[in-house]
């Protein structure tokens, strides 16, 4: 299992795991956390906008054009700005820590 951590705005940190495959959105709704997803993964909203630790940034893969496009709409976004229902998990990725916006 892939490790997955979620820091609130008020800085409360709940963990989730996931597996090899899927997406941090998926990951986070599945223990409640407030990411909308209303687009369902196909990067027409930014409602899953997270935010990922600089620590995490630079092992990501980078973001398509699209979710780039889709990141200018979203509120409060940042260098680090994704959109999770963009960032797969692999192994490589546990321990991951996303801010909510």
């Amino acid at each position: 299992m892939i490790r997955v951590g979620f820091v609130a705005p008020d800085g409360s940190v709940a963990e989730a795991q996931g597996e090899t495959g899927d997406t941090v959105l998926r990951v986070g709704q599945a223990i409640g956390q407030p990411l909308e997803g209303t687009c369902e993964g196909q990067m027409a909203c930014a409602t899953c906008h997270v935010v990922v630790d600089p620590a995490w940034a630079d092992r990501l893969p980078g973001p398509s054009a699209e979710e780039e496009d889709m990141l200018d709409l979203a509120p409060r976004a940042t260098r680090t700005s994704r959109l999770s229902c963009q960032i797969r998990l692999d192994a490589t990725l546990d321990g991951l820590v996303v801010r909510l916006s």
